[in-house]
């Protein structure tokens, strides 16, 4: 399947394919959503024009730069009312310019959301029912990348890692499945990368989490299938997104390490693809042809060096594999 003109996207298999009392009763969390939806698709009815469908409405996470921005816009783009989150709202500007340039300012809502705070993660999905009566597409993307050697990167990061790469996934897919199952229909695409394909020294705790986001898409997608939800998982390779910067940022160093000189490896050959990766916009594109699918595969790769790593681990030996990283880190 080609993205765009230079772009192979690869769609492969990988083996087979608290509740709170409320006048005296215990309403949980799913309960509250069923109650939101019924009431605010009631009012959409109502004020609709009779036989008139309603735009599609995605529900985006951490959308302030990166894939995030720019599957915003591209979603606008094709007619999707999109609610773009983001942890701090006052990042929102970049998006708001896009927008703007592009004409989709009208489409484009915004919403606080912090994937790691659950009472924040249930009251953006309200207030997407509350102003919209649906989510159509669900785009897990917030996330970042902590750096380092395993020895050296402290529990404290590790933990903070999986709580937004990993249970800060699964917190707002929780939330937005009583949505979809009452509607019969949806689209949940999970952020993975090439990380979750294979670990690569320096970068164990990015990838332990996108490791964990791929067992957790495919067991979704296994007990979604009776209800009309579609789950995909797509798995960029490096791409010019401030991911690298960041990541680079979080890489713990000391000079007295043990693993200093490796460490310095890594950073360099992360320096260099993050200056030399390609447009993340074609990332953003193949989301917007997944979300016109009726029915997509589970897994698409893409981007620098995703290609050659699928084939490499399907066919090579690991020594031969771990030869290949341990050279192309030299």
């Amino acid at each position: 399947m080609k993205v765009g003109d230079n772009v192979t996207v690869w769609a492969y298999k990988i083996g087979e394919d608290s509740p709170k009392p409320v006048d005296g009763k215990v309403t949980s969390g799913a309960e509250k959503t069923t109650e939101l939806l019924q009431s605010a698709q009631a009012n959409v009815t109502r004020s609709g024009q009779p036989g008139q469908q309603p735009p599609p409405v995605a529900l985006i996470t951490g959308t302030s730069s990166g894939f995030g921005m720019l599957t915003a816009i591209t979603l606008a783009k094709q007619g999707y009312r999109v609610m773009a989150t983001m942890r701090d709202l006052s990042r929102k500007g970049e998006l708001a310019n896009r927008a703007e340039e592009t004409g989709v300012t009208e489409r484009i809502h915004y919403a606080q959301l912090d994937v790691t705070d659950s009472e924040s993660v249930q009251t953006a999905v309200d207030t997407v029912l509350q102003q919209y009566g649906q989510i159509d597409v669900l785009v897990n993307n917030a996330g970042f990348a902590v750096g380092g050697f395993i020895e050296e990167v402290s529990m404290e990061d590790w933990r903070r890692q999986m709580e937004t790469n990993l249970f800060g996934l699964i917190a707002v897919t929780r939330a937005v499945l009583p949505v979809m199952r009452g509607q019969k229909r949806g689209l949940i695409v999970n952020l993975s990368s090439v990380s979750g394909l294979s670990g690569f020294p320096g970068y164990a705790p990015y990838a332990a989490s996108k490791f964990a986001v791929e067992g957790f898409t495919e067991s979704l997608r296994h007990e979604m299938s009776s209800f009309g939800i579609r789950v995909v998982l797509v798995e960029p390779g490096a791409y010019r997104t401030p991911i690298w910067n960041k990541g680079l940022g979080e890489i713990h160093r000391n000079e007295d390490s043990a693993y200093k000189h490796k460490l310095d490896a890594v950073l360099r050959y992360s320096k260099h693809a993050s200056e030399t990766a390609p447009d993340p916009q074609e990332v953003a594109d193949l989301i917007g042809r997944i979300a016109r699918m009726r029915a997509p595969k589970l897994r698409y790769a893409l981007g620098k060096g995703s290609r050659v790593l699928i084939i490499a681990k399907a066919l090579l030996p690991w020594k031969w594999l771990e030869w290949l990283i341990a050279r192309g880190l030299q």
